[in-house]
């Protein structure tokens, strides 16, 4: 499983203090302690207003890399601050992201040709989230064969058929299932993405429902997430998964988790 740090994000209230009071510390602390718990990317994110995106993801970005290797997640709904701070990142990592909207896919894919970077696609376009697997699949295609003019292969893409809060729509995990059943089928290159906390927005007990969403997401076709890798439930939630579905071999990575786990607690 490919874990993308989700906790350096402005929508966080503290995490938006940190980007108006320029404060590195609280940035580099989130970066490393993510680090350590086993993100293999970190998704960075301004969210703050347009006209001040730029400056605050410029900085992010210069923080971040000068705490830990770990490379990044380059978060904006904007393709455009994208394509300006790209330049500033030193590792190859992940966009985050590109939809069937407009021209984003114009704009972006040309830079990233002929690169290593990878790009997460979310199934929207102008009319927005579809209701339907069928029309997220859909989306999926158009994004695939734009991005094939720029020789950007399935392999680099991150499909994300954005599952929404189940307390906004009861069959939303279904139609997620369903979507990736559909994409990874017709494309099983593809990797299939989701921001894991998306699910439990409006819930009580979110973090039980965040692990019972990504066991049945990774059964499903999930490759890759958009997580806290600070959330011990949702870490052992992980390791269990892999181990039940006969990736971990002779079960060595969750038992070593549960050694370290049980140390940690000692030592406190």
């Amino acid at each position: 499983m490919i874990i993308i740090g989700e906790k350096i994000n402005g929508a966080i209230p503290g995490v938006k203090t940190a980007i108006e009071q320029r404060d590195e510390r609280a940035i580099i602390d989130l970066a490393i302690r993510q680090t350590e718990a086993g993100a293999h990317y970190l998704d960075v994110c301004a969210g703050t207003a347009p006209e001040v995106e730029y400056e605050a993801l410029r900085w992010m970005i210069d923080v971040v890399q000068d705490a830990v290797e770990t490379p990044l997640c380059i978060d904006s709904p904007d393709v455009g601050t994208i394509v300006k701070v790209l330049k500033y990142v030193k590792r190859e990592g992940i966009v985050n992201s590109v939809s069937d909207e407009g021209e984003e896919c114009d704009v972006l894919f040309p830079l990233l040709k002929g690169t290593g970077w990878q790009v997460i696609a979310q199934t929207m376009d102008e009319d927005g989230i579809p209701e339907s697997s069928g029309e997220r699949f859909a989306i999926t295609e158009r994004i695939i064969d734009k991005a094939a003019k720029y020789d950007i292969m399935p392999d680099r893409i991150h499909v994300d058929p954005l599952v929404a809060a189940i307390s906004a729509d009861n069959q939303s995990v279904l139609k997620f299932i369903e979507s990736t059943a559909a994409i990874k089928d017709a494309y099983p290159a593809v990797k299939i993405t989701a921001a894991i906390s998306n699910i439990s927005f409006g819930m009580p007990l979110r973090k039980v429902l965040n692990q019972h969403f990504y066991a049945l997401a990774v059964y499903a076709g999930l490759d890759s997430a958009v997580l806290d890798p600070c959330d011990s439930g949702l870490m052992t939630s992980i390791l269990a998964v892999e181990a039940l579905l006969g990736r971990d071999r002779h079960c060595r990575g969750f038992t070593n988790y549960y050694r370290k786990t049980i140390a940690e607690r000692a030592g406190n």
